[in-house]
């Protein structure tokens, strides 16, 4: 496969305008980037920065006002809402602030409810989602229901569940925004190794630098425009200097 020099998101002169009242107000003001397969990248910006707009916009779960984009080859923007639907459950995985488990269910269940959805048999359902389990470190904890697990490790059930489907592109959103910091500096960590190991896109919208510093690329967006890309990759392979 020689993909690794085609972007498998591309985004060309994107905006997004929403009326209040009698103004409009761009939240997007002709974003244009690129992210390739296998990367790790955060979009990093404060509340009202477009960082989350522009995240829905990728994932199609909002309209652009003007511009394209296209995801691992297809026009998001021409999309009808059922094609969107059909193509975030095949090719998108979603890991959220909120974790968004179902309470009544344990992990293993959890993990597995986006393979129901794809219409996959039991057995391998439950399969696959104890494998994906034992890979983000809750081997000992596969029958927990949510409320028997610390905040760290239902974020990481999150992470599991994102995975399950094998997607070609992760989205996370403030993924960590409900722990502290230890737990939020392990999650990155697992996130940032998965991600690696199983070579796929993340993309994750955060307004701390801190955590945005885990990816490969950070996207700094103020006021609907990316202003900056910083490229950590090189800073990771330097050895550090002698304070």
């Amino acid at each position: 496969m020689g993909d690794a020099g085609k972007p498998v998101i591309r985004v060309r002169d994107l905006y997004k305008v929403y009326r209040v009242g009698e103004s409009h107000v761009k939240a997007l003001n002709g974003v244009n980037l690129e992210i390739y397969k296998g990367e790790f990248c955060s979009i990093v910006g404060t509340s009202g920065s477009g960082k989350s707009t522009l995240l829905n916009m990728l994932a199609g779960l909002e309209k652009p006002t003007k511009g394209e984009i296209i995801i691992a080859g297809e026009h998001m923007e021409n999309k009808t809402e059922n094609q969107l639907v059909r193509f975030r459950r095949e090719h998108i995985g979603f890991i959220f602030q909120s974790f968004n488990l179902m309470g009544t269910m344990n992990a293993v269940e959890n993990v597995a409810l986006p393979l129901t959805f794809q219409g996959v048999d039991k057995e391998i359902r439950m399969r696959r989602a104890s494998r994906v389990l034992d890979m983000v470190g809750l081997k000992e904890h596969k029958k927990h229901k949510p409320t028997q697990m610390s905040g760290g490790q239902q974020q990481r059930v999150g992470v599991a569940r994102a995975l399950v489907v094998n997607p070609e592109i992760i989205f996370a959103d403030e993924p960590t925004g409900n722990l502290d910091s230890n737990t939020s500096r392990e999650v990155m960590e697992l996130m940032r190794r998965v991600v690696r190991e199983q070579k796929q896109t993340l993309v994750m919208v955060t307004h701390d630098n801190y955590l945005a510093g885990f990816a490969d690329r950070i996207f700094h967006i103020i006021d609907g425009q990316i202003v900056q890309i910083e490229d950590n990759r090189q800073k990771k392979e330097q050895p550090a200097e002698a304070e």
